[in-house]
This record gives structure tokens, C-alpha cells and sequence, in this order.
């Protein structure tokens, strides 16, 4: 990688959720402290998983030394933790000066999950911002979390500093302002420090897949839009068979260079650095070292030979085409197939005579691309925040805005100027569709695990920021918890890969439904090589390591299990259940 030739104080990767850049930022920190430098490297990721790959537990407010690498520490930014600090910081200094009843009213203003969302980025603000923050430090590496939100965190300066410069109210839906003009100058630090090419290095970081690449450049080109140009870009896990009479390893290698052979513009343009597909898992100090050079990584050895009987997709749909109607919706980690397995599951009840909505809360959906040809029976949608925000702008200024004087529309327009708006629109759009599956069934792909979460979470301090801003809260929104714990009506579908992060990180998901008394209704392990035979030695490897995973999932999370296997093609279409064994 040309860039740590010369590497900049900050170096920021983002992308797709599962292209690898997590492992990539690790990587990069460890051959950084490897150089002899002191490295801190920082994930701002709900669904961080810096924990799994070092093998430790690191700290949230202050960085843990990672044994094995000198000069290397790690801290992950805990949403939740940052969010409590946060609002304490803001309510705090008014604790025993204004009545009970105003503290009350402060906190539920910062109940939702949008505070949650600038508490996350006010952590990182201090760290990018603030240089007393990282003293010590040579270099700072930040592993971000999926597309969407990391694009959120680096466009809410701009709209926090806007919404601050024209208010003239003392509230706002985050709290009491001040908590903000204090913070104003270090925000206005950060976005500084993310656009100066001479301290900060943005990675995007892809997969040679055509979505993957089609979102790394739909990232590059808004981060250009706000004044971030400094960027490079990663390309992992370049497969190249070494066995070419193995017609699944020419078919991978072909897929890959066709996407590579159509980069778009915005990232032919970007200084490039190509990573070759590892035979092995990337867990560890040791396979850290090896990553970033063309020695392959040894596969596991302790290894079952088979799994036995495997079900595919179809018994799975054999059992939801007796639904009438309700939600089917597809969850988990960003890249592990979550909208395929929902456009298929969608396509194939509308073939069976049923009527079917296929939707996503996802802001980088694919749904319509994954389908292909619409048969009878189905329509697509999405949610779109854009849309969605006009149509609650226009619905509170009607009623709430319609009998107010002209101060008091101004205040509410000001409200309304505030990020937390979208967040409000989408959830409300989210609830309106699942209320939409009385007559049909709503199959929902939903956005990267992180998002989800707080989409989910929402729904039981959404209701006081609504009403707050309405007249009344939405029947849709009443009845929202309801019908996402009736397993009758709502059945969660956790999509993964057989491979160690994607598998814990929906095994923690589904401990998170649970606690919202939400139970999951079966998994999909999503684009397996089990299933099929290879012959090429890397792939024949990785085939290997996912036999434990898809034991992990079947042997005690879950009842319900259907493995999909590795395809050319995006093609939709059920496999029939098969006996398969590893060689």
C-alpha cells in the first residue's frame, strides 16, 4: 500500500459493511507500529469487532495496550457509553438549579437514538478535533462503521454547526443547545482535520464485486461533495485460481475481473492497493502481519470432515409460504447477503400466489437490482429519507405549525432544521410499512446490524419526540412492538457467512431482539461453499473453515437453518436440500 510509504497522522477507512475493512485498519496499525511508531487505532462501529480479531477485551474512554504488537493500543467508541456521558454532560450543570419537572423534560429530549448518534460522533470528534485527545500518539487509525452511517458521521458537523448557527432557542430535539455551542469549535476541528490531506488519509476500502464497487464510489464522490479528497482505495480479496479445471474458481475469478474491468471513474481515478484472497482466517496478531503481503494464510487444521444433511432456502420458503400475511424481514451484518436472501424469499412467495411488498430501511438498497424480473404478485419499494423527511416536515407544520403564531412557526421550522428529523421521518415510514402487512406479506431487507439496532430500539422513545412535535403519536408507531414480537406475524430471518465475525456478530444481534422480547425465527448462511465441490486450493480451505461456523450456527443458535451456496450470479432460484460432505 503506496500510502504507508508516507503515512499520514489519521488514516480513515469506510465501506460496505463485510469487504474487509476492519481487517484492513487492523492491518494497517499493526504494520504502522511494526515501523516503530506509537498507534492508536479507534473503531467507531456499533458492531465493532476489534475485540474478536485481537483477542482481548480493549477499553471505550481509554485505549488498551495490544500485546504482541509494540506501541500499538486500541479503544472502541461505545455509542451507548458516549451516548450516557453525553447527555450527562449536558443535563448535568443544571441538576439542583432548575426544577425536577425541566430535568425530566431535558433527558426525554435526549432519549432517542439520534443522540445516540452524536454522542458516537462527539467521542470521535474528540479524537480527530482535539490533539490533546491523542497526545502521545504518532498515528491514528480509524476503523468506521458501514457506508451509511460513517457518510452520517462525517456530513453532522456541517449540519450541526448549521443548525446551531441559525437558532435562536434555547432547545432543540438533542437538548438544551449550549451542550452543542460548546463543542462547536472542536467539530469544526474535525471536519477540518477530514479534508487536510497533509494529516488525514481516507480509505475506502471495497470488495471486487459490482455493488461493493458501485457503493465505494458513490461514497467517494459525497465525500468529495463535502470537501474530503484526500482518498485511496483498497481492493481486497482478489481471488485468482490456482486451479483452473475448477470450473467454481474460474467462475470467481472471471466474476471479479468483470466487476474490476467496469471500476467506476470516481475510483479509477484513486491511488489503488489490491489484496489477494487469503486462504486462511485473519485472526490474530500473526495473520495481521501476513495480510498486507502476498504470503497466504494457513488454513485451519482443526477442521470436521462434514456436516451432513444441509437444507437449503426452499424448506425454509416451503414453511413462510403459509403465511396470508406479515412481515418477513432479512437482518445482520453489512455484506453477508442480506437484500439477495430477501429479493429471493420475496420472488419466490409471489410465485407461489402470494401478494408481496419487497422493501428496505437500507440506505444503500439493492433490492430492485437483485430481483431482476418482477413476477406477478410483487412490487418494490424503499423507504426514502429524502422523501420521507418532506412528507413529516409537511405533516407537522399542518397540523402542530397550523394554529401557532408566527414565533412559534419559526421555532418549530427550527426543530425541524435539526438531523434528528430523518431519523424521526425513516422510523415513522418503517412502522407505516409493517402496518402495511395486514393484507400481504412485507418482506423488509433492513439495513447493517448497527442501524437496525437503533431502528429497532427507537420505537419505545420514539413516541415522546413525536409527540412533542405532534399533535398525537401514529396508530402504526402504537402498534409497532407488538407486532414485531408476535412470531406470528413477524418473522426475523439473520442472514451470515460461515466465517467467525459474521457468525458472532449475529449471535449478538440475536441476543439484542431477545432483550426487546423479539425472537428470531430461523438463519440463513448466505453464499457457502459447502455446498458445492471445489477443487482449488484456497477455496478448497476456506470450504473447510466454514464447516465449523455452520455447526456454530446449527449446534445451539438457532433451530431453523438454510444454507444458500456460493453463486456466479446474482441469479434467484432454491437449490434442493443436499448431503454435504468435505473432502
Amino acid at each position: 500500500m503506496d500510502f504507508l510509504d508516507r503515512p499520514t497522522r489519521n488514516v480513515f477507512f469506510t465501506g460496505k459493511g463485510g469487504v474487509g475493512k476492519t481487517s484492513t485498519s487492523c492491518a494497517v496499525a499493526v504494520s504502522l507500529a511494526d515501523a516503530g511508531n506509537k498507534v492508536l487505532l479507534v473503531s467507531t462501529d456499533p458492531a465493532s469487532n476489534l475485540d474478536e480479531i485481537f483477542g482481548l477485551t480493549l477499553g471505550t474512554s481509554t485505549p488498551t495496550e495490544i500485546s504482541g504488537v509494540s506501541g500499538l493500543s486500541g479503544l472502541n467508541v461505545d455509542p451507548e457509553a458516549a451516548a450516557f456521558e453525553y447527555k450527562e454532560r449536558v443535563v448535568g450543570p443544571f441538576r439542583g438549579v432548575l426544577p425536577d419537572a425541566a430535568i425530566t423534560a431535558m433527558e426525554e429530549q435526549l432519549a432517542g437514538a439520534c443522540t445516540v448518534e452524536i454522542a458516537a460522533f462527539d467521542a470521535f470528534a474528540k479524537l480527530i478535533g482535539d490533539p490533546k485527545a491523542v497526545e502521545g500518539f504518532d498515528h491514528v487509525v480509524f476503523d468506521t462503521a458501514p457506508t451509511g452511517h460513517t457518510l452520517r458521521l462525517l456530513t453532522l458537523p456541517t449540519a450541526w454547526s448549521g443548525f446551531i448557527e441559525n437558532s435562536d432557542a434555547g432547545t432543540s430535539c438533542i437538548g438544551p443547545l449550549q451542550g452543542m455551542m460548546e463543542q462547536r469549535e472542536l467539530y469544526e476541528a474535525a471536519v477540518a482535520a477530514l479534508a487536510d490531506g497533509k494529516n488525514t488519509t481516507l480509505v475506502l476500502v471495497s470488495r471486487p464485486e459490482q455493488s461493493s464497487l458501485d457503493e465505494a464510489a458513490r461514497t467517494s464522490e459525497e465525500l468529495s461533495a463535502i470537501g474530503v479528497n484526500n482518498q485511496e482505495l483498497v481492493l481486497n480479496g482478489i481471488f485468482k485460481a490456482r486451479d483452473e479445471s475448477d470450473p467454481v474458481a474460474r467462475a470467481m475469478q472471471a466474476k471479479g475481473e468483470a466487476a474490476l474491468a467496469a471500476l467506476p471513474d470516481a475510483l479509477a481515478k484513486l491511488s489503488r492497493s489490491d489484496v489477494p484472497l487469503k486462504s486462511g482466517q485473519l485472526i490474530g496478531v500473526d495473520a495481521l502481519r501476513k495480510f498486507l503481503t502476498p504470503e497466504d494464510l494457513p488454513a485451519a487444521a482443526d477442521v470436521k470432515p462434514s456436516v451432513g444433511q444441509l437444507d437449503g432456502l426452499e424448506v425454509m420458503l416451503d414453511d413462510l409460504a403459509s403465511m396470508e400475511n406479515g412481515v418477513i424481514m432479512t437482518m445482520g451484518k453489512g455484506g453477508v447477503g442480506k437484500t439477495t436472501v430477501a429479493a429471493e424469499i420475496a420472488v419466490e412467495l409471489a410465485r407461489r400466489g402470494r401478494k408481496v411488498l419487497l422493501t428496505t430501511t437500507d440506505p444503500a438498497a439493492h433490492v430492485a437490482a437483485a430481483v431482476g424480473d418482477i413476477p406477478a404478485g410483487l412490487e418494490i419499494d424503499r423507504i426514502d429519507p429524502e422523501a420521507e423527511v418532506a412528507i413529516y416536515r409537511a405533516d407537522v407544520m399542518a397540523t402542530t405549525g397550523k394554529n401557532l403564531d408566527a414565533a412559534g412557526r419559526a421555532l418549530l421550522e427550527e426543530d425541524l432544521s435539526s438531523p434528528c428529523t430523518e431519523e424521526i421521518a425513516v422510523f415513522q415510514a418503517f412502522a407505516r410499512t409493517v402496518d402495511s402487512a395486514t393484507d400481504r406479506i412485507v418482506v423488509m431487507d433492513t439495513a447493517p446490524t448497527g442501524h437496525t439496532i437503533l431502528l429497532l430500539d427507537a420505537a419505545q422513545a420514539y413516541h415522546r419526540e413525536v409527540s412533542r412535535q405532534a399533535k398525537a403519536v401514529p396508530g402504526a408507531v402504537l402498534q409497532l412492538l407488538p407486532r414485531l414480537r408476535d412470531a406470528a406475524f413477524t418473522r426475523i430471518i439473520l442472514c451470515t457467512l460461515a466465517e467467525a465475525t459474521p457468525v458472532h456478530e449475529a449471535a449478538a444481534l440475536q441476543d439484542d431482539l431477545r432483550r426487546a422480547e423479539i425472537e428470531p425465527y430461523g438463519w440463513v448462511v448466505n453464499q457457502s461453499l459447502v455446498p458445492i465441490t471445489v477443487t482449488d486450493p484456497v477455496l478448497t480451505a476456506r470450504r473447510m473453515q466454514e464447516v465449523r461456523y455452520i455447526d456454530e450456527v446449527r449446534g445451539g443458535l438457532t433451530k431453523r437453518m438454510a444454507v444458500r451456496e456460493w453463486r456466479a450470479e446474482p441469479g434467484l432460484g432454491v437449490r434442493k436440500s443436499a448431503e454435504s460432505a468435505v473432502a
